[in-house]
């Protein structure tokens, strides 16, 4: 059995005192707030930033990555350069 509101409930529950707290419920996505998503990037950032500098350094010899992802970035295209010299090729 379903109870409608009476008007009495209705305009109780609309009410609200100016002398009590003032309730603001903050923006969240699936209860994460902008301040946890902030609190807990700032830890994952820097342990991102060295998984992605471990990757590059630990596949830089690979001639896949080197020649595919390492040469494109503007300051090391010389730097992982593997090119012999024609005087230095024995064949």
């Amino acid at each position: 059995m379903v109870f409608a509101p009476t008007l009495r409930r209705a305009a109780a529950q609309a009410y609200r005192s100016p002398f009590g707290p003032s309730y603001s419920i903050p923006p969240n996505f699936q209860g994460y707030t902008v301040r946890d998503a902030t609190k807990v990037g700032t830890i994952a950032v820097p342990f991102a930033v060295s998984a992605g500098l471990f990757a590059v350094f630990f596949f830089g010899e690979v001639p896949r990555v080197r020649k595919d992802i390492l040469q494109q970035l503007p300051f090391f295209d010389t730097y992982y350069d593997r090119t012999v010299a024609p005087e230095d090729n024995p064949f």
